[in-house]
């Protein structure tokens, strides 16, 4: 489950990106009941992309924001619940970690899914109930 956080250079320090990225991955595995799940775990990934200030934009012009993309199988945070409970976390956490340097209207988040046997770890392409089954097994580890 890649994350993939866009913010421009100077909004968050070192400390405050490892921090919120380990708070996003913590935020996904918990709404998506996940937690502990060895498997899961170890598949939530991502990068934390820092832009030079001014190619941060919105209404075409610099602006410090932020941008949240969860990239998902298909058959993960399903629900509409699911969905906005995510957003609303992810933004809780860029929101704290800026620590007042971004107005909260600048945080945007996505989901992006793929579908049926287009995601792949390792080289191997999982299908739904392979993912499934996947993290049944951990669960019994």
């Amino acid at each position: 489950m890649p994350i993939t956080l866009t913010i421009p250079e100077g909004l968050l320090s070192s400390e405050a990106q490892a921090r919120a990225f380990a708070d996003l991955t913590d935020a996904v595995l918990d709404v998506a009941g996940l937690t502990g799940n060895a498997f899961m775990t170890a598949n939530v990934i991502g990068s934390i992309n820092v832009l030079p200030a001014g190619h941060v934009l919105a209404a075409g012009k610099p602006i410090a924001a932020a941008f949240v993309e969860l990239k998902l199988p298909e058959i993960a945070l399903a629900t509409a619940d699911a969905k906005r409970d995510f957003i609303e976390r992810a933004t809780d956490v860029i929101e704290a970690a800026a620590d007042g340097r971004i107005k909260r209207e600048h945080i945007w988040s996505n989901i992006v899914y793929a579908p049926e046997g287009a995601w792949g770890i390792a080289g191997q392409s999982y299908s739904n109930a392979d993912l499934v089954g996947a993290i049944q097994n951990s669960a019994l580890s």
